[in-house]
């Protein structure tokens, strides 16, 4: 699977996966299935109210306009993802792995009738093949690339998320942590670690704390493990 790499601004470099054909081609056909049936609905009811055929077809028009502006609308809406898209797991990001703007997203949507539409999707998978990145037309117009976010953990991250029977948390704080603040946390640690950059560390300790308001005598490298620690024994009860 294609991957590329993101350095933070902690000069730490995290390795995103492209998202598969298969997982864009399945997010598609649930988004194509979720826009079908929103279309229909909007027809009967305006068959149901019995109006005016005239009145009825601009009625129609408005009505149909958040499925046609799908696409953009969901993913500036949802942080790069779709209905589909959340299904998989997938997410559109910038090259650089931040949040794209709006006219990212617009111009990643203009060019799916060149990708999608008049090629039948051809031409976002010829593209994806040959370009790699995981980049359609629209993608490499806009500097985007969708990633694949379901983790794969590594044997030291798996070990280190089965915590030993009768763990006892000591920062109840860590929930105001979501789920993506953590999943940075471990990137950064983990990677931290092993290239033993403890100014990294550092930086991480100080920003849990700020985000968190624990207070704790503990060094940088226990907090930080320590936190993760308690993160995943609350998200497990």
């Amino acid at each position: 699977m294609d991957q590329f790499q993101v350095e933070t601004a902690q000069n730490v470099q995290i390795d995103h996966r492209v998202a598969d054909l298969g997982q864009r081609m399945l997010a598609y056909i649930v988004d194509s299935i979720v826009i079908a049936l929103y279309t229909i609905g909007v027809i009967y009811l305006l068959v149901s109210l019995e109006i005016d055929w005239g009145d009825m077809w601009a009625l129609y028009l408005l009505g149909t306009l958040p499925a046609f502006m799908y696409y953009v609308l969901m993913e500036t809406l949802t942080n790069g993802r779709t209905i589909g898209k959340s299904l998989v797991n997938i997410r559109v990001v910038r090259l650089d792995g931040t949040k794209p703007s709006f006219s990212g997203y617009f111009i990643r949507w203009l060019l799916r009738i060149i990708d999608v539409v008049l090629t039948s999707g051809g031409g976002a998978v010829l593209t994806i093949l040959l370009r790699g990145h995981g980049q359609r037309i629209g993608d490499i117009a806009a500097g985007t690339t969708v990633i694949n976010e379901r983790k794969r953990l590594s044997i030291e991250e798996a070990f280190k998320s089965n915590l030993p029977e009768g763990y006892t948390p000591r920062f109840p704080q860590v929930t105001v942590l979501t789920d993506q603040d953590m999943d940075t946390i471990r990137d950064l640690f983990y990677s931290a670690r092993r290239k033993g950059d403890h100014k990294v560390i550092i930086s991480l300790a100080d920003k849990i704390k700020e985000l968190t308001g624990i207070q704790t005598d503990l060094t940088p490298m226990e907090l930080v493990q320590v936190v993760i620690n308690d993160f995943t024994y609350y998200t497990q009860q």
